[in-house]
């Protein structure tokens, strides 16, 4: 395992900035206090948001087989139910209004 350079408190607090870019960049530290190392700072990891083309293909590769037919019999299924919870919710939120 790689030596990590040493900062102290002071150091981190004196000169946070810099640091902090140096961690963005890859830099591990290790922060001292008291002449005793205590943790460092992390870099945090970033999730990425688009997959290549090759990925999804090579994902898709092992993606279980799935039949349109069930697919699409399962969302009406959830279509038909959620108008019925719809229809509940708006009778039971309606006033109740008696004429005599």
């Amino acid at each position: 395992m790689t030596e990590q350079p040493e900062i102290t408190e002071p150091e981190l607090c004196g000169r946070p900035g810099e640091f902090m870019d140096a961690v963005r960049a890859g830099q591990p530290f290790a922060v001292a206090r008291d002449g005793h190392g205590t943790g460092g700072p992390v870099p945090l990891r970033r999730r990425r948001r688009f997959v290549t083309r090759a990925e999804f293909a090579a994902m898709s590769r092992t993606a279980p087989d799935v039949s349109l037919k069930a697919f699409r019999a399962d969302q009406d299924r959830t279509a038909e139910q959620d108008g019925r919870l719809r229809g509940r919710a708006r009778e039971s939120a309606a006033p109740h209004h008696r004429h005599e």
